[in-house]
């Protein structure tokens, strides 16, 4: 059977002070009623708490106590000699396994200044006040931080072995290893012989209760996030908009995802999250997801990650526009001009359209691409290769959203311009270019251009034989 210390409870007689205590001037902390460490009581009783002092009065207690405040009762009131004293008492009921922990009493205007008790509430075949039998609970280790295996119990003095898997006994020196009936297994200084799989074991009327726990190192290293999108993001109002945010960090990492978006407030999307495991390192998946896009989600969606002290975001914008659109315009005017000879020539115009149109250039009304070999359409563009005289001519360039059924078109005109050439000497390199004096000979120039060249003939006399230059030795 599990022992029980049960305490009697006792209020203050008469309303007065105990001895040492009767001055007022004394109570610069609350007193209880209460004035062991500790006390113990069995499960289902009712728990009675009385506090006095200078000043008004407050109560904590644990967590699971706030959970349930329909069995908690607090009365304050007056006290003492012409009532210059504040009084107040706590009734828990029924007190449960739960329940066990710390209850202070405190000053509203200094909670430094408390008298506490430490509360045991025993339940029968419930040694601990946590249960992890099954699942264990993960325990982060910290550097330069004591580990905790908060594995408390509902009686004092039990005894409780720490057992790390598969059977190693943990053994509590009250130095490396501390055993507290309030707190558990405390480890000051863990190292990695503390990473694993561990329990807190109890025997109690030959029934072996065992709580489970992982303690896990966590590493803060984020090695990359990135958005599934980098460049502006556009979409119609209405559309489905889903944004996923990629992050990669260290296997033992653990990451925060937060979202900050246009329509943050008014809870039109919805964040699910997943993670898979690799071998050195954790993708974890942030996907923000709104179903119908309005006016007002338009704007910086930005991705915030956080592990520990690390921190890092990636941001991308989005554009929501009411209709599709195609708006197209002359870059260089309608009428262009490119040279013979040039490596490579663009027509380009200016295009903005939603959703991405399909464009097509026409070369005298038929398709270029299929014209010639050295047309190529790259982007909005027609790259014209090894430009020829043959390239002149009218061109179109068609933009189309077919599914909106959404069209326009315009035209260009291509100059091809051809340095001046002369394709015939004046005199051939058969002809001696001997002419008997007094005789005509007519010199023949022919030349091509775009535009046409201008010719002019310029007359250089022969020079007067002179003296023949000595040969160089």
């Amino acid at each position: 059977m599990i022992y029980l210390a049960v305490f009697v409870l006792c209020g203050f007689p008469g309303g007065a002070l105990a001895k040492g205590q009767k001055s007022k001037a004394r109570l610069s902390s609350p007193v209880l009623d209460v004035q062991a460490r500790y006390l113990a009581m069995e499960a289902n009783q009712t728990l009675h708490l009385n506090c006095k002092g200078r000043w008004e009065l407050s109560w904590t207690f644990p967590k699971t106590v706030v959970k349930d405040l329909h069995s908690l009762t607090v009365v304050e009131h007056r006290c003492g000699k012409q009532d210059k004293l504040h009084c107040s008492s706590l009734r828990l009921s029924p007190a449960l396994v739960k329940h066990t922990g710390s209850f202070s009493c405190t000053y509203q205007r200094n909670h430094k200044k408390q008298a506490a008790v430490y509360v045991y509430v025993t339940g029968r075949y419930q040694p601990f006040v946590e249960m992890h039998t099954e699942v264990p609970e993960v325990l982060y280790l910290k550097e330069g931080q004591a580990l905790t295996f908060p594995c408390r119990v509902t009686t004092p003095d039990l005894q409780v072995s720490l057992v790390k898997f598969p059977g190693q006994r943990l053994i509590p020196d009250q130095k490396n290893i501390i055993w507290n009936s309030m707190r558990g297994f405390i480890v000051p200084n863990p190292t990695f012989q503390h990473i694993g799989l561990f329990s807190c074991e109890i025997t109690v009327d030959g029934l072996l209760y065992s709580n489970k726990y992982l303690t896990h190192r966590q590493v803060n290293k984020i090695l990359d996030v990135y958005l599934n999108s980098t460049e502006p993001l556009l979409a119609l109002r209405g559309d489905r908009f889903a944004l996923n945010c990629t992050v990669t960090a260290a296997w033992n990492s653990r990451v925060s995802i937060t979202w900050r978006y246009p329509g943050q407030t008014d809870g039109s999307a919805s964040i699910s999250r997943r993670i898979l495991e690799g071998q050195s390192s954790r993708v974890f998946y942030s996907i923000l997801s709104i179903p119908q896009l309005r006016r007002s989600d338009h704007g910086l969606y930005v991705c915030r990650v956080t592990s520990g002290p690390s921190s890092r975001e990636t941001n991308v914008s989005l554009t929501v526009y009411d209709q599709p659109f195609i708006r197209l315009k002359h870059r260089h005017g309608p009428l262009l001009e490119a040279l013979a000879g040039q490596k490579a020539y663009k027509l380009s115009v200016k295009l903005r359209a939603f959703p991405t149109p399909q464009v097509i250039w026409l070369k005298d009304g038929a398709v270029a691409a299929e014209r010639c070999s050295r047309y190529n359409v790259e982007g909005n563009s027609l790259v014209i290769r090894d430009v020829a005289p043959e390239d002149a001519g009218v061109y179109t360039v068609l933009v189309g959203i077919q599914q909106y059924r959404l069209y326009k078109n315009l035209t260009i005109s291509l100059v091809v311009n051809m340095k001046p050439q002369i394709e015939e000497k004046a005199v051939s390199l058969q002809d001696s270019g001997i002419v008997r004096l007094g005789t005509s000979r007519a010199l023949l120039c022919t030349s091509a251009g775009i535009p046409p060249a201008k010719i002019h003939w310029l007359w250089y006399p022969c020079p007067q034989k002179g003296p023949t230059p000595a040969p160089l030795a």
